[in-house]
């Protein structure tokens, strides 16, 4: 019998796991709701509150938004069907500039961020050039990363926010190679830390030949000035800075966004990757919407939500650590990651869970280590302070059930995840 490659075992595992997980109602599922609020969710017939959602601000909900996009819809129909190549719908024209405004650097809008890193990486990465990648990096980053396999480019992973090892690596390739990509996410999407970026800033001060690719997504709107992200609370745009982030979460729409250092990086772009010469474009209602919240985003009201959102995830940390939850890399980013330990505790707990009331996350091998399998509880402004306490405390009540159920104890969570009892 011919042995399996082992991308063929991984994708035996994954469609495994996936099939396990379908038959348990965790994933794969349907929204049955007529109308959604933003904190309630239907499934299989039954209402839950929903602890799911990536949309941290809650802005898909706004009536500006929502009017914007039927505003543009009516004007310009449902799509645009043109390459950007050819010509684009004037609504880009005023998005990407009130993205630029945000984040006084050259920005473009573009259909996934996912399609955007497919783009970009490719283009501004050089034959003559080196890539470093966290651990961790968002899978989106990888997968682009390894469309330069075929130029032959060295691709190296670092552990997960070890400045040090990635130091040593810098030093080691700076004399080969003529520019050295380092590429992380702002704020990681399992466990809600960020990167290290004042130390990232460090090195980019000490070798000139590092450049940082920066994905951000997860941290966009919620933090930073005119909501411009987690990076850019923490520090000034850098000359060799490459941000990316997202407008599927919490800016509340959909697309990805590219930020250049200069216009000459964004024109290379614009001309030469796929996202603008074979790609069709987003539909205008999208970008109406888009230009909705970009206008919020450059008003003070953004920080009267972002602190709205603060106090919840303040919230959340206080009283998880009340209950004693084990509560994984505890920052003010607003996702939640609480260690269960093995896969088939994490399943048991979704499923108690579910049977109370509540629809959350699980996250799970492989997309983690096979034994730090958590609940991953995204909070957002839709959600009450109530809701936080309600799910906590049953948290706290059925996590040691789903324990017992697959012989581990708090000891295990806390041995899988080094934390100190």
């Amino acid at each position: 019998m011919e042995q399996k490659s082992k991308h063929e075992q991984v994708l035996e595992i994954v469609n495994e796991v996936a099939t396990l997980a379908a038959k348990l109602g965790i994933v794969h599922n349907g929204a049955e709701d007529v109308a959604l609020d933003g904190r309630h969710i239907t499934i299989r017939g039954q209402k839950l509150l929903y602890f799911g959602s990536c949309s941290y601000l809650g802005l898909e909900h706004d009536a500006r938004l929502k009017a914007a996009a039927m505003e543009a819809a009516d004007k310009y129909g449902t799509q645009f069907s043109s390459s950007r190549a050819y010509v684009s719908s004037r609504y880009y024209q005023e998005a990407e500039q009130l993205m630029t405004q945000m984040f006084n650097r050259p920005s473009v809008i573009v259909q996934s961020l996912t399609l955007g890193h497919m783009s970009n990486i490719p283009v501004i990465v050089g034959d003559s050039d080196a890539v470093i990648m966290d651990s961790q990096v968002h899978d989106s980053v990888q997968t682009a990363v390894q469309l330069l396999k075929a130029r032959n480019i060295r691709i190296e992973l670092v552990r997960h926010n070890r400045i040090d090892m990635l130091e040593q690596r810098i030093k080691a390739l700076k004399d080969s190679y003529r520019k050295i990509w380092f590429m992380a996410d702002g704020v990681y999407s399992m466990q809600g830390d960020y990167a290290p970026m004042n130390d990232l800033y460090r090195l980019l001060d000490r070798y000139e030949q590092l450049n940082l690719y920066i994905d951000d997504i997860h941290g966009m709107s919620w933090a930073g000035r005119n909501g411009t992200g987690y990076v850019m609370s923490q520090v000034e745009y850098h000359d060799r800075l490459y941000l990316t982030t997202g407008l599927t979460k919490a800016f509340g729409v959909a697309g990805g966004l590219l930020v250049y250092p200069d216009e000459a990086h964004l024109q290379l772009v614009r001309n030469t990757s796929k996202a603008f010469i074979f790609s069709i474009q987003m539909p205008p209602m999208v970008l109406g919407a888009v230009i909705a919240s970009a206008k919020i985003h450059l008003t003070d009201e953004i920080y009267t939500i972002q602190a709205e959102l603060r106090s919840k995830i303040l919230y959340f940390n206080a009283k998880a650590k009340e209950l004693q939850l084990p509560l994984i890399s505890e920052t003010d980013s607003p996702i939640m990651f609480i260690g269960v330990g093995k896969p088939e505790t994490g399943y048991n707990m979704v499923r108690r869970l579910m049977n109370a009331g509540f629809y959350t996350n699980i996250s799970v091998f492989p997309s983690v280590s096979y034994n730090n399998t958590g609940l991953r509880i995204p909070v957002n402004n839709k959600l009450t302070t109530s809701d936080i306490d309600v799910i906590l405390q049953t948290i706290a009540e059925q996590l040691p059930l789903a324990l017992a159920d697959s012989n581990a104890s708090m000891n295990d969570i806390y041995k899988s995840f080094r934390l100190v009892a």
